[in-house]
């Protein structure tokens, strides 16, 4: 099971929450679908800043690592570096 992150826009509302699912598109929908089902989610209204012509979901897995984004091998050894 991983954790993702998923932001949905529609008929101007955001909404923002975790889910947990297998790594596989069918878990994922249904996480969502079970999320929305319990009526936990808080919808942000956009007013007139959005337009209701783009709806959409997005969703990106959450990996709690303490490393950096980036390294870099220097004389053997990993360290992490800045992010441009």
């Amino acid at each position: 099971m991983k954790n993702f992150l998923v932001n949905i826009w529609a008929y101007d509302h955001h909404a923002r929450f975790n889910v947990f699912a297998e790594d596989s598109a069918e878990s994922i929908e249904q996480s969502i679908l079970d999320k929305i089902g319990e009526k936990s989610i808080t919808w942000e209204y956009l007013g007139a800043t959005y337009s209701s012509a783009l709806n959409r979901i997005t969703f990106e897995e959450v990996i709690n690592d303490t490393r950096p984004i980036q390294t870099e091998k220097v004389l053997g050894v990993e360290v992490g570096t800045g992010t441009y």
